[in-house]
């Protein structure tokens, strides 16, 4: 199967973990793309999410699902989204797609993760992937000093020759070099550092189960 089958395969997998009658917390990315147009399938039976970034905003909307402000929902019973990286414990990098602070915002509001993803996600340690930052702007130069001194190499990421700008319009730093074998104490630290909005960790707000597309079906990993 190509990858963009798996992705619709777990995509269509996630639908059993949504409740009728409850809101839905919506991730972003390709793979959340997929879980989306599931989603419509049964639109009629929720009433409605709440979505992670603007461009699932838009997808949700288009397919005739309404959205919900995050601070008109009090709690979520669930909250679907993929991983740039997946470790045997649940943790996860996440922000390849410059989202990872509304998806921490969202996770952290829902009683559930599930995380969708195909099996090039799982790792043994996290950290292959570049770490995504989200970061104030008149930070950057610093930050990518103290990761330096971590032994990490932090790049800014740009968009069309300039600095990407995301939808709560700071920068966001990829790091690379970086072995991450204690996701929870990495997480709490960098969190602290002045100038980070999210490190793109997820350990505080890890996955409770993830949905991995494999050549053999959907294998159901809980954490």
């Amino acid at each position: 199967m190509t990858q963009d089958e798996l992705k619709a395969l777990v995509g269509q997998a996630a639908l059993q973990y949504v409740t009728p009658g409850d809101i839905v917390g919506v991730g972003t990315g390709s793979t959340v793309n997929k879980f989306i147009d599931a989603l419509a399938t049964m639109k009629d039976q929720i009433p409605g999410a709440v979505s992670s970034s603007v461009a699932s905003t838009a997808r949700l909307k288009a397919l005739g699902i309404p959205v919900f402000e995050a601070n008109e929902v009090a709690e979520l019973s669930v909250y679907i989204d993929g991983a740039d990286e997946i470790d045997a414990q649940g943790h996860m990098i996440k922000g390849g797609g410059a989202a990872l602070t509304r998806e921490k915002i969202v996770a952290a509001q829902s009683r559930r993760f599930i995380c969708i993803a195909d099996e090039s996600k799982m790792v043994k340690a996290l950290g292959a992937f570049p770490l995504p930052v989200e970061v104030i702007p008149m930070a950057t130069a610093r930050l990518i000093r103290q990761f330096a001194a971590l032994g990490g190499k932090a790049h800014l990421r740009l968009k069309d020759g300039a600095p990407l700008v995301t939808d709560n319009g700071q920068y966001i730093l990829d790091v690379t070099g970086l072995q991450i074998t204690d996701p929870l104490a990495f997480e709490s630290e960098v969190n602290q550092w002045p100038g980070v909005v999210t490190v793109g960790v997820f350990a505080h707000q890890k996955a409770s189960i993830c949905l991995l597309g494999t050549s053999s079906g959907v294998k159901t990993l809980t954490f």
